[in-house]
């Protein structure tokens, strides 16, 4: 078995099981840095995954607690999908991949990792990253530091908007 250094993966391992606070509504906008919100919008937000599948794997979730997109109202589901847009963008924009994965989980058995907050996952792919498979066999290796992916991001949704 191959070892790679992954520290930032150790406070994700010793929270499992502890009972928490939802992670998405804990978000206050002052900690946007820190907490890798990198867009809000009037109902929904945009922000990287600490434990990303790939480089500038973004999520897109409702500032509303709800477990499933059917109960979410017309204009979060409209800026839902806005924001899923301006997310494709930036990230074509600043670092060019092949395609994307977008998916939603819900419920636990369907891989949800929190299951009772609607939220959806867009992973940029790129040839040759190897699919999902790394996940299963825990070994990924992410080319950049996420705060670097962080401001790289925010600078490009910053230019999208501007055209």
């Amino acid at each position: 078995m191959k070892v790679l250094w992954a520290p930032w993966r150790m406070s994700y391992i010793r929270s499992i099981g502890k009972v928490r606070k939802c992670i998405f509504c804990d978000l206050r906008p002052e900690d946007d840095e820190e907490n890798l919100v990198i867009y809000r919008g009037k109902h929904c937000f945009i922000i990287m995954n600490k434990y990303p599948y790939n480089t500038a794997h973004v999520m897109v979730a409702p500032y509303r607690h709800v477990p499933t997109l059917y109960m979410l109202n017309n204009d979060e589901l409209m800026e839902l999908m806005k924001l899923i847009n301006l997310a494709i963008k930036a990230i074509e924009n600043e670092y060019r991949p092949d395609g994307f994965n977008i998916g939603v989980n819900l419920g636990k058995i369907a891989g949800a990792g929190v299951e009772s907050h609607v939220h959806v996952h867009i992973v940029p792919r790129w040839v040759g990253d190897t699919n999902f498979m790394p996940v299963i066999g825990r070994i990924k290796v992410i080319p950049e530091d996420l705060r670097i992916t962080y401001k790289r991001l925010k600078n490009s949704i910053k230019k999208v908007l501007s055209k």
